[in-house]
């Protein structure tokens, strides 16, 4: 199959299959007579396991170390765990953060009822005090 099957196949677009190409996630491969490149079943398996970790927002080099063991299936997996872990303490970590950013929104958000004229908007009130370097609700000091 083309590129553009490939990209079909798997809803992954044709720049990010090559830039996995070039990165070395994704062999490069064999190119018929007209010097198009002929993507096979393998292609298609191995960059819907990229794009399934690249949707649990796996950084490409963790990526890239998932497919080693995928490469070598007799090679231990406790590294994989390991991988799944640290991932997952980033995204609590995030998770953390998007609840702080959260609160945040909601004091400013308390701030305003939408009723009134711009020039009395506490909203606005507060995003002008923060970029005075004043404290605001959202970002007391």
């Amino acid at each position: 199959m083309q590129i553009k099957d490939l990209a079909l196949a798997t809803g992954v677009d044709i720049e990010t299959i090559r830039y996995y190409e070039k990165q070395g996630l994704l062999p490069e491969p064999p190119r018929r007579d007209n010097g198009y490149r002929s993507y096979e079943a393998e292609h298609v398996q191995r960059l819907s396991f990229i794009r399934h970790c690249r949707a649990l927002d796996m950084p490409l080099a963790d990526v890239n170390r998932l497919l080693g063991f995928v490469d070598k299936p007799d090679t231990h997996c406790g590294d994989v765990d390991v991988l799944v872990d640290d991932q997952l303490a980033r995204v609590r970590a995030r998770l953390k953060s998007m609840r702080a950013l959260e609160k945040q929104l909601l004091q400013l958000r308390s701030r305003c009822s939408g009723s009134g004229e711009a020039q009395h908007c506490g909203i606005l009130d507060e995003l002008v005090s923060a970029a005075h370097e004043e404290s605001c609700v959202c970002h007391p000091r």
